[in-house]
C-alpha cells in the first residue's frame, strides 16, 4: 500500500502545491488585507496597516455606486448571456446537422474571435463605435453607440462577438458525443431534423449548456477589459462602472484593504449566484 500511495502523491503534490500557491493563498491575503486599514500619525506621517475589523466591509455596503455597478452587471448578464448561448447553440447545431460544408472552416471561423485578445477586439469595437473614425457612419452618424443609455449593450456585442465561438465549441462537442444510434432510432420514428434537434440534441447537450451559463454568470460578474477601454471612447463608462473597474480605481488610489473588501465581496456574489443557478437547473432536471 505504501508505493501506491507514494505515487498518488507524487501526482497530487505538484497540483496541491501550484493550487496553493496561486488559488488559496491569493484569497488568503485579500481576506487578510480586508480586515486591515491605514492609519497615519499627523498629516504626514507613515502609513501603518492595523487590524480594522469589519471597517472596510461597512464601506462597501454602504458604497452606492458599487451596488449600482452590481445591477448593472446583472442587467447586461439577463440580456446578454441568453442572446449568446442561443447563437453558440444554433450555431452548434447547424454544424451538427450536415447541412453545412466546409465544417472545419466553418468551426475555425466561428472561433477565431475568441482567439483575439480582449482589449484589442474592445480597441477594433470602440474604433467601429466612434461616430468620427467609424467606417460605418450612416449608422454611427444617426445612433450614438457610445452613449450613456447604448454603450452598456455596445459592449455586449463585444462580448458576444468574443464568446459565441468558444461556447459554440463546447456544445458542439457535446453533440458529437451523442451516440449515432440515437438518431438512428428518431430517424426510424420518423423524426425530422427540427424535431431531432429538439426533442433529442437539446436535452443531451444541455449539461453543457448549464456549464457555459456558470462560466458566462462568472464571466459577467467579472468584467474589466471592455469598460475599461471603453473609458477612453465614452465618458459614460465611469471609473465605477463594473465591480471589477470599482475594484481595480479602488487599488490605484491607491486603497488596497478597500479594494480587497470590495474583491471578496465581489467573489462571495460570483458564487452565490453560479450556485443559485446550479441549484434551480437541478430541480428543473429532477422534475
Amino acid at each position: 500500500m505504501k508505493a501506491p500511495k507514494k505515487a498518488l502523491l507524487f501526482f497530487i503534490l505538484p497540483f496541491g502545491l501550484l493550487f496553493t500557491a496561486f488559488y488559496l493563498a491569493p484569497i488568503l491575503y485579500a481576506i487578510k488585507q480586508s480586515l486591515c486599514r491605514v492609519e497615519r500619525t499627523g498629516t504626514f506621517g507613515p502609513a501603518v496597516e492595523v487590524f480594522g475589523g469589519l471597517t472596510q466591509y461597512q464601506r462597501v455596503f454602504a458604497d452606492g455606486p458599487f451596488w449600482e455597478s452590481i445591477g448593472r452587471v446583472l442587467l447586461f448578464g439577463v440580456v446578454q448571456v441568453p442572446v449568446m448561448l442561443g447563437l453558440a447553440l444554433f450555431l452548434a447545431l447547424l454544424l451538427d446537422s450536415g447541412l453545412v460544408k466546409g465544417r472545419r472552416f466553418f468551426r475555425l471561423a466561428f472561433f477565431v474571435p475568441y482567439a483575439v485578445p480582449g482589449v484589442v477586439a474592445a480597441i477594433m469595437w470602440g474604433f467601429l463605435y466612434s461616430p468620427s473614425l467609424s467606417p460605418f457612419d450612416a449608422v454611427t452618424g444617426n445612433v450614438d453607440l457610445l452613449s450613456a443609455d447604448v454603450v452598456l449593450w455596445s459592449m455586449a456585442n463585444v462580448v458576444t462577438w468574443v464568446y459565441v465561438g468558444y461556447n459554440m465549441l463546447i456544445i458542439y462537442s457535446s453533440l458529437l458525443a451523442i451516440p449515432q444510434e440515437v438518431y438512428e432510432a428518431a430517424r426510424i420514428d420518423g423524426a425530422g431534423a427540427v424535431r431531432t434537434a429538439w426533442a433529442i440534441k437539446i436535452p443531451l447537450v444541455m449539461p453543457a449548456i448549464v456549464l457555459t451559463t456558470v462560466f458566462s454568470i462568472i464571466g459577467t460578474l467579472q468584467l474589466l477589459a471592455e469598460p475599461q477601454v471603453f473609458r477612453t471612447f465614452s465618458s459614460a463608462v465611469t471609473s465605477t462602472y463594473t465591480p471589477n473597474l470599482t475594484v481595480y480605481s479602488t487599488s490605484s488610489i491607491p486603497n488596497f484593504n478597500l479594494a480587497a473588501a470590495f474583491s471578496v465581496v465581489l467573489a462571495l456574489a460570483t458564487c452565490l449566484l453560479s450556485f443559485a443557478f446550479l441549484k434551480v437547473t437541478q430541480r428543473g432536471g429532477d422534475k
